[in-house]
């Protein structure tokens, strides 16, 4: 009776672990990419494509772009580099979604219409921003480069 008891007891936890995989292999990965400095937002840009296509392609993730600080002038529509608006218009296409922080559009004088298309404002500040989106599950990538 004991080893059937250790028996079932392993096929039940097998069970329990090989469904927690299938449930974890079926979700998106959660992704907040986050710059604040002006000179890394090319880089930043780069390896958000590369994290995309690492992953196999944009279907299989869920990335945010968490923007404050001086890097928000970037993403200016009249201070953006052609390869900048290039590149976010890509992510875009791909479903990456581009926050700014409140406090950093106050500081730079700005409205959501001054900014490159896609953006939304985040009136809590970015720092907060990328705080609750840890806490729903979001893995956290800064550009230390």
């Amino acid at each position: 009776m004991q080893q059937f008891f250790k028996i079932t007891g392993f096929a039940i936890l097998s069970l329990i672990f090989f469904s927690a995989n299938l449930i974890s292999a079926s979700e998106k990965m959660k992704i907040v990419y986050h710059v604040s400095d002006v000179e890394k937002v090319p880089f930043v840009i780069g390896n958000m494509k590369n994290h995309i296509k690492g992953v196999g392609g944009a279907g299989n993730l869920d990335m945010i772009l968490v923007v404050h600080g001086p890097a928000g002038k970037s993403f200016h529509k009249s201070k953006a580099t052609a390869k900048v608006k290039k590149g976010l218009e890509i992510l875009e296409l791909q479903g990456v979604r581009f926050n700014m922080c409140g406090n950093t559009m106050r500081a730079q004088k700005v409205k959501i219409g001054d900014l490159l298309p896609g953006f939304s404002r985040r009136d809590e500040g970015g720092v907060v921003r990328i705080a609750e989106l840890q806490s729903k599950g979001y893995i956290y990538q800064t550009i230390i480069h």
